[in-house]
């Protein structure tokens, strides 16, 4: 084999797991190099954290010596490990590598971030808008810094190129700018004497807990289009990451709790089909934004707007390509 495989797993104290393998170009060596790293929280469990550096002779050896770890759901501003019985497999689609364990969440864990988000909405949607952008501002900040390890978890666990990754964290980065400006964004109306000793006048208002259902192919643009503005227009907030690739999501809620976001004012939930029809069903969440397929949508738009949930939906899109007389066989 032309090259050697560098192993690097990484341990997160809030509760995220394992970084890529990739090819260091101009080896010699077959061996598989584990640098010192901490051991994942499955082992952090059974004592303190274990660095080992070690040469494997395979990949898959390494894997085995250290366990893929449990997303932990995000509930009151601290990462949490799901009761769930039932786990989903993260696999890196380039290895077919197992990076990670997603839990689905129960019902009683799902009730909890409810609750916990309505409660934060009573302090939250009181906090002057500069405050909230100040949060946006520093963010923005923070995913510039960090933007390569969130570019990282996307093409671990999605299969982009760290290139494309890179565009799909920034385009969501875009969306955190624009949070920054809210307070020139929500001014409300005002016109004067429409009829006889009559004023009008709008303001706009946070509505209470929403929520957010992402798909796999954006992994962090995606989560990015819809946190960041709900919370900095006063409301809070329940995110459900895609089940294939959660990690880049989890890295942005550590990196919100970091810039101020106040415990509970953004949480995570975990899980399927199962999840999506609590966030439909819940009479505390007020709205719901989902992007994915056409199927998914028309069953989430028809579930919640039943129970009188405002509900937006990017559905399907299509993607033309023409192929010319001309083109290689």
């Amino acid at each position: 084999m032309i090259g050697a495989v560098r192993q690097t797993l990484r341990s997160s104290s809030r509760g995220y797991g394992r970084i890529a393998s990739h090819l260091l170009n101009g080896s010699k060596s077959n061996a598989v190099v584990v640098p010192a790293v901490v051991v994942p929280a499955v082992r952090e469990a059974q004592g303190a954290a274990v660095f080992f550096p070690r040469t494997y002779t395979s990949a898959a050896e390494a894997v085995k010596e250290a366990p893929a770890p449990t997303v932990k759901n995000l509930v009151g501003g601290k990462m949490v490990e799901s009761q769930a019985s039932e786990h989903i497999d993260v696999i890196n689609p380039a290895t077919q590598e197992v990076v990670g364990r997603v839990p689905l969440t129960t019902h009683q864990e799902f009730e909890s971030a409810v609750a916990v988000a309505k409660e934060a909405f009573k302090t939250w949607k009181r906090t002057p808008i500069t405050a909230r952008q100040r949060v946006m501002l520093k963010l923005q900040e923070l995913i510039r810094r960090d933007m390569d390890k969130l570019a990282m978890s996307v093409t671990v666990e999605q299969g982009k190129t760290l290139a494309d990754a890179r565009g799909d964290v920034f385009r969501g980065l875009e969306v955190v700018e624009q949070a920054c400006g809210m307070a020139n964004q929500q001014m409300g109306e005002f016109v004067e004497n429409v009829s006889n000793g009559i004023d009008t006048y709008s303001i706009r208002q946070p509505l209470g807990v929403c929520a957010g259902i992402c798909p796999f192919n954006f992994p962090a643009m995606i989560p990015l289009w819809m946190f960041p503005m709900a919370v900095t227009t006063g409301n809070t907030f329940i995110l459900k990451p895609s089940e294939k690739d959660p990690g880049a999501a989890m890295l942005l809620a550590e990196l919100a709790l970091e810039a101020g976001l106040p415990p509970g004012v953004l949480n995570i939930v975990h899980g399927t089909h199962d999840v999506v029809n609590q966030i439909c069903d819940h009479p505390d969440i007020r709205a719901v934004s989902f992007v994915g397929s056409d199927t998914a949508g028309t069953h989430i738009y028809s579930r919640a707007s039943a129970t009188g949930k405002r509900v937006q939906c990017n559905m399907g899109a299509k993607n033309h390509a023409v192929v010319m007389p001309d083109a290689d066989p």
